[in-house]
């Protein structure tokens, strides 16, 4: 059918990434009672996001399919930014109580800051004074999460 070609390859591929992170939430949400609206259980508010994610999916998959739709190819897959990124992540991880949080997400900031291709140190690091300083006031200060800020050394 005509009708029901793919136009817009990225939105599709953006449109089935939601249906399956939304698969896959819904289905760990299952070993979790979800209770009711007026007595919400443990797993109440993660099928709920599943089934907003799949909706949104659902959405941006039909809207690409659209005779109107744009034609999009999908791009190759930035692999060294990807990794950039997810190592950043895992150092955080991994850095986090014994750097503390301005230690962890400075070396977050600066390392995922290479996956750019616009990279400037001067940039990444007015980036790190900027985000560190948000971060502290509405994670630490704001909500009062019990968060190490410095490193454990400093303690």
């Amino acid at each position: 059918m005509k009708g029901l070609a793919i136009r817009n390859h990225r939105a599709f591929a953006s449109g089935a990434l939601f249906l399956t992170f939304a698969v896959l939430f819904f289905v760990a949400a299952l070993n979790y009672p979800a209770g009711t609206a007026a007595r919400m259980g443990p797993g109440y508010f993660p099928r709920l996001l599943a089934i907003v994610l799949a909706a949104i999916g659902l959405v941006v998959i039909l809207s690409a399919m659209k005779p109107a739709a744009d034609g999009q190819a999908l791009r190759n897959w930035d692999l060294k930014g990807l990794a950039w990124i997810t190592g950043s992540v895992i150092l955080f991880g991994a850095l986090l109580f014994p750097l503390g949080l301005v230690g962890a997400l400075f070396v977050l900031i600066m390392v995922s800051s290479r996956a750019s291709p616009e990279f400037t140190w001067m940039g990444a690091l007015a980036n790190a004074a900027v985000l560190i300083a948000l971060c502290l006031a509405v994670f630490v200060y704001g909500l009062g999460l019990q968060l190490p800020v410095w490193p454990s050394l400093l303690n």
